[in-house]
């Protein structure tokens, strides 16, 4: 296995009416060794290209790309160490399970066939779908199908796995179920991964770091945990998590943050971490506003509840504050808590849980503290 770095990587697309089109603008990212990258983003924001390139599929118009300390820039993608899954599972309809996951060994090595029939022996025992060797496409489920795509890539014993929204065709059961699957398997053969996805939740629930693009740029590139407590931008922040975070703009008046429709007295130490910025948004996450029974502290407000979307376990309740028609909220509480519609409650936003951000440039100013998470201890 090796580490894949993307240094500087940037890809420019010429159109006729448009003129150059930059979708990935200097990307660089250092991929350990058997990590399992994130690559997420909205639509059109160049993490499918990024992909293409490391395998080969894209030309890069700057910047490197190196596996194993190798610049690979140049390397036809049948020559680069790369095994990729797509979101359609490009699977020969013709050919059995068997002949799907063998045939790219057949055309691309000078393996025997005893030894490729024991390589794909080995992966479909693996994947659990040994019984499905001799069907084909047309018989297997989605999920099924899914796993003779990722079988195809095991095979080749790549350096590098490369998974293009590989999920995105499965129903929400499946496709929770696969998650996990996916996760077990990746560690169990230690092959480096980049998975591209639009999913928060699969990032999040997948990956050792994520890295968020938008319009091309890379915003962050860290552990699922720092992205959402620590985001870099207002982007990051509003982009990770559901539902989305929170924004006031709110003017810095001495101690106070001062919004439309309430002010935020903060702390001093929360006042000398915010330097001498004036043009602020204060962010706090929905499952950060407390509902509580009555307005005790300087953090307190009174709100009215507009929407409440039940979810089972807990409840996505949209509110304004008491004294607008306009400004609205969104507060995540217990599903065992009742809530209704047009009820007055009284919210809490805790210091400890509000991020700031400089709206001028959307950069972070001051985020939630990591050091406050709980640590589970092993037992010994």
């Amino acid at each position: 296995m090796a580490q894949l770095t993307l240094d500087d990587v940037t890809k420019i697309f010429h159109d006729d009416d448009e003129g150059e089109i930059v979708a990935v603008d200097e990307v660089s990212v250092d991929i350990e060794d058997g990590e399992f990258l994130c690559v997420v983003g909205p639509s059109g924001c160049g993490k499918s290209t990024t992909l293409r390139m490391i395998a080969g599929l894209e030309d890069i118009s700057s910047g490197e790309i190196r596996l194993g300390g190798e610049v690979i820039n140049d390397q036809p993608p049948a020559q680069r160490d790369v095994a990729m899954v797509f979101q359609s599972y490009a699977l020969y309809p013709h050919m059995t399970v068997r002949e799907n996951m063998a045939f790219g060994l057949e055309q691309s090595t000078d393996m025997s066939e005893e030894a490729i029939d024991q390589q794909v022996t080995e992966a479909t025992d693996l994947l659990g779908i040994d019984d499905l060797i001799d069907r084909k496409p047309g018989e297997l489920s989605g999920g099924q199908q899914q796993r003779v795509a990722l079988g195809r890539a095991i095979v080749r014993d790549p350096e590098v796995f490369l998974m293009d929204e590989p999920l995105a065709n499965l129903d929400a059961k499946l496709r929770a179920e696969m998650r996990t699957e996916l996760q077990h398997l990746q560690e169990r053969l230690g092959v480096t991964t980049v998975y591209v996805t639009h999913d928060q939740t699969e990032a999040m629930t997948m990956s050792d770091r994520i890295a968020i693009l938008n319009d091309g740029i890379l915003q962050q590139a860290a552990t699922p945990l720092e992205c959402y407590h620590e985001p870099n931008n207002m982007f990051v922040a509003g982009f990770i998590g559901e539902p989305s975070m929170n924004f006031f703009d709110v003017e810095r008046q001495g101690s106070t943050l001062v919004a439309d429709d309430f002010e935020y007295d903060l702390s001093e130490e929360t006042a000398r971490e915010l330097g001498d910025k004036t043009d602020l948004t204060l962010g706090i996450r929905p499952e950060d506003i407390e509902v509580i029974d009555s307005q005790s502290g300087r953090h307190d407000y009174e709100g009215v509840v507009d929407v409440v979307e039940p979810r089972g376990s807990e409840n996505t309740v949209h509110m304004m504050f008491d004294t607008s028609d306009s400004a609205t909220f969104i507060a995540t509480v217990d599903g065992m808590r009742d809530i209704d519609w047009g009820q007055h409650v009284t919210v809490r936003f805790p210091e400890e849980a509000i991020h700031v951000f400089d709206t001028k440039t959307g950069e972070a100013v001051r985020n939630r503290k990591l050091d406050s998470v709980e640590k589970v201890e092993p037992v010994v």
